[in-house]
């Protein structure tokens, strides 16, 4: 059924017969029309997606010429990245029309504003986690959108692409990380799923440490009494601190973990008393070596809570310090 005469239409009639130079004066029309008369803006954003449905009605050039204004109109904000969801029409992603046409647009709207503003804007309306859809399921990877826009000229994109990517891969091992936990299931088969899981998504254990330790603290409900929930965390982690151990076999990953303590302490105002008494706990439970505390302590620590947290650890630190000592002097004396 054909579109009814429209704005968007008469306006796509004009770019079939017009000049870049002047297809680029459209977006300065439109955005004075709809600042104007305001009751227009919803409808031209929802006869932008009727029309976006229609692209293989148009001649390839007409396509990017749309392509472009789409592009520049967002920029303005004239209309959401939701319109991209006709783009996802399983016609146009067969054929290839969507991903050529959003090679355009994005190279319109990216040089309008930036990666930063865009990416914003596909966040805002759910849009960052779907542009794979621009391509048929059998060649919906990473890989492959990143190396068409890359080809295109639009590394950025790609960047942000294989980074949402990551990102949800990320949320995803957590969510199955805290099923298998609340389900109970045993630390070797945990640690083996995670593993393995690592090696499929290329995630650092740094990265895994803190996925780790997110999952264990978020898979409890804590007291709200200050007094009381120091031993209901110190009873918890030693629960689970085989599970810790087992993503801790880098110092950079225990420093991570040391970093993830304090912040949570922090953050968690009832915690600000047991940060001591869970990193000695995880001292203790080998997860945390001494070197990593030292580092700690000496220049490695955040600002969060500094003060409260270095003269908690002080006492411990100086223990630390003695006790490597008198293990040098029985080596030299051995010797």
């Amino acid at each position: 059924m054909p579109l009814a005469p429209s704005l968007t239409t008469v306006a796509m009639q004009r770019l079939s017969s017009t000049s870049w130079w002047l297809a680029e004066c459209w977006p300065q029309v439109f955005n004075k029309l709809i600042r104007r008369y305001k009751y227009l803006e919803k409808g031209f954003e929802e006869e932008i997606k009727k029309l976006l449905l229609f692209l293989k009605g148009f001649t390839e050039s007409e396509r990017n010429k749309l392509a472009m204004l789409t592009g520049i109109l967002l920029a303005n904000g004239n209309i959401s990245a939701s319109i991209l969801s006709s783009l996802f029409n399983e016609n146009l992603v067969k054929e290839g029309v969507s991903a050529a046409f959003a090679v355009k647009l994005f190279k319109s709207w990216i040089n309008e504003k930036d990666i930063n503003s865009v990416a914003a804007s596909l966040r805002k309306v759910g849009m960052d986690n779907r542009l794979m859809e621009l391509f048929p399921a059998n060649k919906r990877s990473c890989e492959h959108f990143s190396k068409y826009f890359t080809d295109a000229g639009l590394k950025e994109l790609s960047d942000f692409a294989r980074n949402q990517q990551s990102i949800g891969a990320r949320k995803e091992l957590q969510k199955e990380l805290q099923e298998q936990m609340s389900r109970g299931d045993p630390f070797k088969d945990i640690i083996a799923y995670v593993k393995e899981e690592m090696k499929k998504t290329s995630i650092s254990e740094q990265t895994m440490i803190g996925i780790v330790w997110t999952s264990v603290m978020s898979s409890v409900e804590w007291n709200k009494k200050e007094e009381l929930v120091t031993e209901q965390a110190i009873k918890h982690l030693k629960q689970y601190s085989p599970l810790l151990k087992a993503f801790t076999s880098q110092g950079l990953s225990e420093l991570t973990l040391l970093l993830k303590i304090q912040e949570y302490c922090y953050d968690n105002i009832h915690f600000m008393k047991a940060f001591q008494k869970i990193v000695v706990l995880l001292y203790k439970a080998d997860v945390l070596s001494e070197e990593a505390i030292l580092k700690w302590y000496s220049e490695a620590h955040m600002a969060k809570g500094k003060s409260v947290f270095l003269e908690q650890m002080k006492k411990f630190v100086e223990w630390l310090k003695n006790a490597e000592e008198e293990s040098e002097s029985e080596e030299e004396e051995a010797d």
